[in-house]
């Protein structure tokens, strides 16, 4: 019995795959739930695995888009397991085909090989270029004027160095994230408010806490707990950022789930932290590394990834320090977040150094005004800049559940 399989429908709105690669070869023996395939969506990547044990027969070919509910393969269910796994054996090339192709009679080297003349030495020592790198092509080997000027690479022409290019196909998920970029900067009325944070009260904490809060629970003691509960205290101040448009409608929502945005190794990935108003630092450090992870190693799913209200986007890490994010649609607005440096700043009339972060928040302006995106961004540097009072009601043990 051969059985069709199809593309199961990876998520809600989502009509096409994309086969990113096949896992197993056409007649390859596949045992059931074996993952046999990659497949890109517009939102994530997903395997797809056998249904079935039994011979397998491709019928989609790598970069095929392949419509929800297509074929993909057919699994013979009645081929018995082959015993043994015998490998395919190449064959070596045998010595004695081998034939050599008969080697070209060298010039004869005389004293003028590679002897520049008086002219050509004197272009040669003007540029800098060895007479030794030159390839002469007058009488026995000797370098011409003519042999020195195309030696001496000019503007506009390539130099002696490797020109190679590559095409390769966008996946669906970039070409997706391209699409969405790209409706974002021409249907929202984008505008972006800097700010500056000192670090200073939060390292102190880190430097304090972060090994017995490891100790404890298992995770660190990051930034991103941090941020991420100044960001729910902000929104609760400042609604209108927690918001977005719905056609004629603006519609606020009550609760904070704030997407993160990781890196991940088919492009960016925004998977959601649900409820964060519930969530102690403890609770939001768990769930970033947890979708880190999940993300980083492919399994993050749409499901995961549909629903925030707000995102946070770090591009610290990678050493940015500052940058105008793009709001994540349909979401009204995203906080970045940059790379820490000492800087000199003036503390009661005194110039100190103190780890500084500058801050971004990209909003459209549609639904948010200049008074709320300023006040938003105000909040989470008051927040960050007094933890302990802000975001720990005073009393860090209880804060960080130690």
């Amino acid at each position: 019995m051969v059985l069709e399989m199809k593309v199961p429908s990876p998520g809600e709105s989502i009509t096409e795959v994309e086969i990113a690669t096949w896992l197993v070869e056409d007649g390859d023996y596949v045992e059931k739930d074996q993952p046999i395939a990659e497949v890109d969506s517009d939102k994530a990547t997903l395997e797809l695995p056998a249904e079935e044990s039994g011979i397998i027969t491709l019928k989609a070919e790598e970069g095929d888009a392949v419509a929800v509910g297509a074929v993909v393969c057919h699994i013979d269910m009645s081929a018995a397991k082959p015993e043994g796994g015998a490998e395919k054996k190449e064959d070596a090339p045998k010595a004695e085909e081998k034939k050599e192709a008969p080697k070209a009679e060298s010039a004869k080297d005389t004293y003028a090989t590679g002897t520049a003349s008086p002219a050509a030495k004197k272009i040669l020592a003007e540029k800098g270029i060895s007479a030794a790198t030159v390839k002469g092509t007058g009488k026995d080997g000797r370098i011409t004027k003519e042999d020195a000027v195309k030696a001496v690479p000019s503007m506009g022409t390539p130099g002696m160095g490797a020109r190679g290019s590559e095409r390769k196909k966008l996946s669906m998920l970039r070409r997706k994230v391209a699409e969405r970029l790209v409706s974002v900067k021409n249907e929202t009325a984008m505008l972006t408010t800097f700010n500056e944070v000192n670090m200073k009260p939060i390292f102190d904490l880190r430097n304090e806490y972060k090994e017995a809060f490891k100790a404890k629970h298992g995770v660190g003691l990051g930034f991103m707990s941090f941020f991420t509960l100044a960001c729910v205290r902000a929104l609760q101040m400042y609604p209108a950022v927690n918001s977005m448009i719905d056609g004629k409608e603006m519609v606020s929502f009550d609760f904070q789930d704030i997407s993160i945005a990781v890196s991940g190794p088919k492009g960016l990935m925004v998977p959601v932290i649900r409820n964060v108003e519930n969530l102690t630092f403890r609770g939001v450090e768990s769930e970033v590394k947890r979708l880190a992870i999940r993300a980083r190693e492919g399994q993050i799913t749409v499901d995961e990834m549909t629903g925030g209200t707000f995102t946070i986007t770090n591009g610290g890490v990678f050493g940015s320090m500052l940058s105008t994010p793009i709001i994540n649609p349909p979401q009204s607005a995203i906080l970045g977040m940059h790379n820490i440096v000492n800087r000199p700043v003036a503390e009661n009339g005194e110039v100190v150094i103190r780890p500084i972060m500058y801050v971004a928040l990209s909003y459209d302006h549609r639904i948010i005004d200049g008074k709320e995106s300023v006040g938003f961004l105000v909040a989470v540097k008051e927040a960050l800049e007094n933890p302990v009072e802000l975001l720990m009601n005073g009393d860090i043990k209880k804060a960080l559940e130690m």
